[in-house]
């Protein structure tokens, strides 16, 4: 399924980073009972094309679905980040983890983990791959071979997708299983280094501290 993740950012070193290099990821930690809460909260969402917490607007992208999905827990991933004016939803997450949590790369993920990647799309539209932090989605499950699941906002709603770092470049497993799926759309122009499935775009997971 081709697709394109409706997020964006600035370019904050998108280039740096080797988008098809494996890792040794992921294995699955419990994780506590609020993170197992978010996740469930997620699995309940997924088709979902319209979204409400409470008496809470959020935007329906995929920064504001899991912005609306912590705030069911009384988390507001929004809250001390990105007050300069210039990041938008994925951003402002991304520094409320800083702040608050680690960002890290595994090996151990939780439920309820946030999960970021870069260049989903050409946000600043100048035909490079200096697009990062474009996309967000968090954490459901870890299969057994490393396959990250994860729920997010992406084209007209809610949805889940796979992951698996330990091959980043590869679409099916030899007995037909998906382990990673598209993230970014294919076009005309694309940059030959340009990835398109979740374990190219890999950017990093987030962590909150309790």
């Amino acid at each position: 399924m081709a697709l394109m993740a409706g997020c964006g950012a600035l370019d904050y070193g998108a280039t740096g980073r080797n988008r098809t290099a494996s890792l040794n990821c992921c294995r699955l930690q419990t994780g506590s009972a609020k993170q197992q809460a978010i996740a469930r909260t997620a699995a309940r969402l997924v088709g979902a094309r319209t979204i409400q917490i409470g008496n809470r607007l959020v935007s329906y992208d995929c920064a504001g679905v899991t912005r609306a999905i912590y705030l069911s827990q009384g988390h507001d991933l929004y809250a001390g980040a990105g007050e300069n004016g210039q990041a938008n939803g994925v951003r402002r997450i991304y520094e409320h983890v800083q702040k608050h949590g680690r960002i890290h790369r595994g090996p151990a993920v939780g439920p309820g983990d946030l999960v970021f990647f870069d260049n989903t799309w050409d946000f600043n539209e100048d035909g490079l791959l200096n697009d990062s932090l474009t996309h967000v989605g968090i954490v459901e499950a870890v299969e057994r071979d490393g396959t990250i699941i994860f729920i997010s906002r992406v084209s007209n709603a809610i949805e889940r997708y796979r992951m698996n770092l330990r091959a980043p470049n590869t679409i099916r497993h030899a007995d037909g299983r998906i382990l990673n799926d598209y993230l970014r759309r294919k076009k005309i122009g694309d940059p030959l280094a340009t990835g398109y499935l979740t374990g190219q775009l890999f950017a990093s997971f987030g962590s909150l501290d309790e």
